[in-house]
């Protein structure tokens, strides 16, 4: 009789948990020496990966966290396609082609009946916020140096509430950043003084479409009138660009006749994220341009070593094409009709939300009835206890709310902000509200880490904060407070 070995033993046995992977130390540096059975593998990543929040319960990010099981089978079966090689993959293409098209009909650009709209897909609205910015950066170019003019120090102007892609943009392609400061009560950017910062070395002006702090649409069509007063007077022909990654898949639906698009004159180019109320998982933006002139030929590369000639305009070169499927299976699958009826529901649970927060009578709400549907809301009586506190004991219920501060002028608010997407039920949102209420009486009956803070801070002599009495500002709490958890603002674009 032949006895089976340790090994054979171990072969036969079939069970990750009983097998000497799950004791082994997990790689973290360097690619292990030997080769490990798929299946231990995959409970390795799997059991790390249960210590991550629940996507749904991630009321911090716009990003969609769900979708129709046909849409997921869809994303799975093009999984392997790279979109950059058109010639192979020519119907991936043109449904890129028909996304944009349809996009580009919904923002209201001059395109005629059976004529091909100017834009292309991105992996976000970062990298179309990117495209957009050297369009407008080339075109000022050309326009300067055929008037014989320096073009050494191009500026563009935003509002302080600009998501950190633009800062990006501005350092990456030396672009001046002229910021207009916020203020208390009035968190998005002042037409008026956006105007006023306008200069002849300013490529553009962005205006947001659905602020990441208070989901609040600013006022583009003000913001043209008196643009288009200044470039008569100056003869500088400074564009708008239209930043609508969370807006620009909800106004259309819930406010047809607002006009912040391509009806505005100055309006040049939008970019707005598909996978934020586009209804798409991660990993797809759009970009597009009123006309052809808008986007300079210059920019854009022809490339023929796939098979065929191919434009490209992008800062990236592969990438996948699961994501541009699963958007033009929204736009057909859902329709107006279906994007509207999606839009409203996310309007009323934000509505049920507000509601509830506003019945517990400690908080202000920050966030607008007409926007993104969120809810942003700051605390009446920060003397105590803070907003950050609030999110952390939110988390032992799964839920993941951001508090964060607000940019220059009005760093001393500190708010909650929850977003409310298509999976956000009116169930969820009562269940948030039972927790809020739950959490705001445990943190009552707690001593005040306020006073624990200025305590230690006056002990330790923190130059990090500034004890001027036993009574810290809410500016330099916050900023302890921060500082102590380790919480860093991180919005999603």
């Amino acid at each position: 009789m032949v006895l089976a070995t340790n090994s054979d033993s171990e072969e036969h046995l079939h069970s990750t948990f009983a097998s000497r992977y799950v004791r082994a130390v997990v790689p973290r540096f360097k690619m292990p020496d030997n080769s490990m059975p798929k299946d231990a593998a995959y409970q390795v990543i799997n059991d790390e990966l249960m210590l991550d929040g629940n996507p749904r319960l991630n009321l911090a990010s716009f990003v969609t966290t769900w979708m129709e099981p046909e849409c997921d089978n869809l994303i799975m079966d093009s999984v392997n396609k790279n979109y950059v090689d058109m010639d192979e993959y020519p119907v991936t293409t043109e449904l890129q082609n028909r996304c944009v098209n349809m996009i580009a009909n919904l923002f209201h650009a001059p395109v005629g009946e059976g004529e091909a709209a100017i834009g292309c897909g991105t992996v976000g609205s970062s990298e179309a916020i990117m495209l957009a910015g050297l369009a407008f950066k080339r075109k000022w170019q050309q326009r300067r140096r055929a008037q014989g003019l320096p073009t050494d120090k191009p500026n563009i102007v935003t509002g302080a509430n600009v998501q950190v892609c633009w800062e990006k943009f501005a350092r990456y392609f030396e672009v001046e950043l002229k910021e207009v400061k916020l203020r208390e009560d009035y968190y998005v950017m002042d037409p008026a003084k956006a105007v006023e910062m306008v200069d002849e070395n300013t490529i553009c002006v962005a205006a947001i479409l659905g602020s990441t702090l208070t989901g609040e649409f600013e006022d583009v069509k003000l913001l043209n009138d008196l643009l288009a007063d200044k470039n008569a007077e100056t003869g500088w022909e400074t564009p708008i660009h239209v930043d609508a990654a969370s807006g620009g898949f909800i106004a259309p639906f819930l406010y047809p006749d607002l006009e912040w698009d391509f009806r505005l004159p100055w309006v040049k180019s939008i970019n707005v994220s598909g996978h934020k109320y586009g209804l798409v998982y991660a990993g797809v933006g759009w970009i597009v341009w009123k006309t052809k002139d808008d986007l300079p030929e210059d920019l854009v590369f022809h490339i023929n070593y796939l098979g065929a000639d191919q434009p490209t305009f992008t800062l990236n070169f592969s990438k996948g094409s699961s994501q541009i499927i699963a958007q033009y299976y929204q736009f057909i699958r859902l329709g107006f009709e279906g994007y509207k009826n999606i839009m409203e529901n996310c309007m009323d649970n934000a509505r049920r939300l507000r509601e509830g927060i506003e019945m517990t009578g400690k908080f202000h709400i920050l966030s607008k009835d007409i926007g993104v549907p969120l809810v942003a809301f700051s605390l009446k009586d920060s003397s105590k206890h803070t907003v950050f506190e609030i999110a952390e004991s939110l988390r032992k219920f799964g839920w993941i709310v951001p508090a964060y501060t607000m940019p220059a002028d009005a760093q001393h608010i500190a708010v909650l902000r929850v977003v409310i997407r298509e999976d956000f039920s009116r169930g969820l949102a009562d269940r948030l509200i039972t927790h809020i209420i739950q959490v705001l009486k445990e943190i009552e009956g707690l001593p005040s880490r306020i006073a624990h803070i200025a305590a230690a801070a006056a002990v330790s002599g923190d130059d990090e904060v500034e004890v001027k009495t036993t009574k810290m500002s809410l500016q330099d709490i916050t900023k302890y407070w921060k500082r102590l958890v380790e919480h860093k603002r991180n919005i999603v674009c």
